[in-house]
């Protein structure tokens, strides 16, 4: 029954969204160059991360690109320099805030100003409230939601200053739904979600209309975090 329920709810939203890609094919929106901009990707060695990256190095743009993981992190920087791209990269724990802010003080003097933050990185623990340890929710919280926090106060004061920029919050769509044995990622994909809406909003109140906002919440995705991922 509650399929059934689901998918009358459903087909006003694909009338809608059908309707909308209509109307952008055939009145496209204006795409901007990004060409020549500092481009930072958290959680840049794989999935997601290893991805934006490689579409960010086709459109010349300069990256600079964190992750944990140093091996996956130079499999994905040699990746964009072959596709043309300039490239620096630094292993960087994003659960350590001092370390994200030793980093981008590194970037900033060595590189220049970021004026495109992807926050990506995330971790992900699959387990019911009982068995996920304490540092483990901790972590989780550390990665997917408060690493947002320190490397946007880090780089967000000079994009301020020229009223030019653009964050982009990587979300989940568990950031909209619960889901069982993911208490701590939902909850922090959630207050990902929150920061996002009210980073807009206060950015709008500062009347800094240049610098610019984007949230995405992807369903599964094989990425290697949860093994044969599926939902309905």
């Amino acid at each position: 029954m509650k399929f059934f329920l689901d998918c009358l709810l459903l087909l006003p939203l694909l009338l809608i969204f059908t309707l909308e890609s209509l109307l952008k094919l055939f009145i496209p929106k204006k795409r901007k160059s990004v060409t020549g901009e500092i481009v930072l990707i958290t959680g840049a060695g794989h999935g997601i991360g290893r991805l934006t990256a490689y579409e960010f190095a086709k459109l010349k743009c300069k990256l600079v690109l964190w992750d944990i993981n140093k091996h996956g992190l130079e499999e994905t920087a040699a990746e964009c320099k072959r596709l043309g791209a300039k490239v620096h990269s630094s292993a960087v724990d994003c659960s350590n805030r001092e370390e994200i802010y030793s980093s981008a003080k590194k970037v900033k003097a060595e590189i220049g100003d970021v004026s495109i933050l992807v926050n990506n990185a995330g971790v992900v623990y699959t387990s019911d409230l009982f068995a996920t340890q304490d540092p483990q929710i901790e972590k989780t919280f550390e990665v997917n939601v408060l690493a947002h926090f320190w490397t946007t106060k880090a780089f967000l004061p000079e994009m301020m200053k020229n009223n030019h920029g653009h964050i982009v919050t990587v979300a989940s769509a568990a950031g909209h739904t619960g889901v069982p044995f993911l208490l701590a990622y939902c909850s922090s994909k959630f207050a990902a979600v929150g920061f996002h809406k009210a980073l807009t909003e206060e950015l709008a109140a500062l009347e800094r209309t240049g610098i610019k906002t984007t949230c995405l919440c992807p369903n599964f995705i094989n990425t290697g975090f949860i093994k044969n991922p599926s939902t309905r």
